[in-house]
C-alpha cells in the first residue's frame, strides 16, 4: 500500500472536536481499520487535540491546531500540533497515584499511552507536537 496522508486544521474551540471526530472516522474507514482500533484512536486523537485546545493555544481561537495522519505499511502515524508555549511532559503529574485519583482532569496523556504504541511530544519553534503512533495489524 502507498503511503496515504490526511490533514485538518481547526480553530482553537471545543466545539471543533466533533469535526476531529468525523476526519478520524473518515480516514479511519478509508484505512479499513478495526473497531476496538478506531475506538483508541478516537480517544487518543480527541484527548491529544484539547490539550493542543486548552493547555497549548489557552483556547485562543486565533490559533490552530494541525492534525497529520500518515499511514504506511505498518503504522498509522498522527502528528496534534498546536501554536503554544509547550510544556515538560516530564512535569505531566501520575494519574494512578492517590492524590490524583479523584481529580476530573490528567488522564489524557495516560490513556494515549494505553491506546498507542508510541507517543512523542516534540516542542517546535511554532508550537508543541503530540505524536501518537498505532501499529497496524
Amino acid at each position: 500500500m502507498a503511503e496515504k496522508t490526511y490533514h485538518l486544521e481547526i480553530e482553537s474551540d471545543s466545539r471543533n472536536l466533533i469535526t476531529v471526530e468525523e476526519f478520524i472516522n473518515y480516514f479511519a474507514v478509508e484505512l479499513n481499520l478495526k473497531e476496538d482500533k478506531i475506538n483508541g484512536l478516537l480517544l487518543s486523537i480527541t484527548e491529544a487535540t484539547t490539550n493542543a485546545i486548552k493547555h497549548g493555544n489557552k483556547s485562543d481561537k486565533n490559533k490552530l491546531v494541525f492534525i497529520d495522519v500518515s499511514c504506511d505499511n505498518e503504522f498509522l502515524t498522527i502528528r496534534i500540533k498546536d501554536q503554544g508555549e509547550g510544556f515538560d511532559p516530564d512535569k505531566i503529574p501520575d494519574p494512578t497515584h492517590p492524590e490524583n485519583l479523584l481529580k476530573d482532569s490528567g488522564r489524557g496523556v495516560y490513556l494515549m499511552k494505553i491506546y498507542m504504541d508510541e507517543i512523542k511530544f516534540n516542542k517546535t519553534d511554532e508550537g508543541m507536537e503530540t505524536i501518537l503512533k498505532m501499529k497496524l495489524d
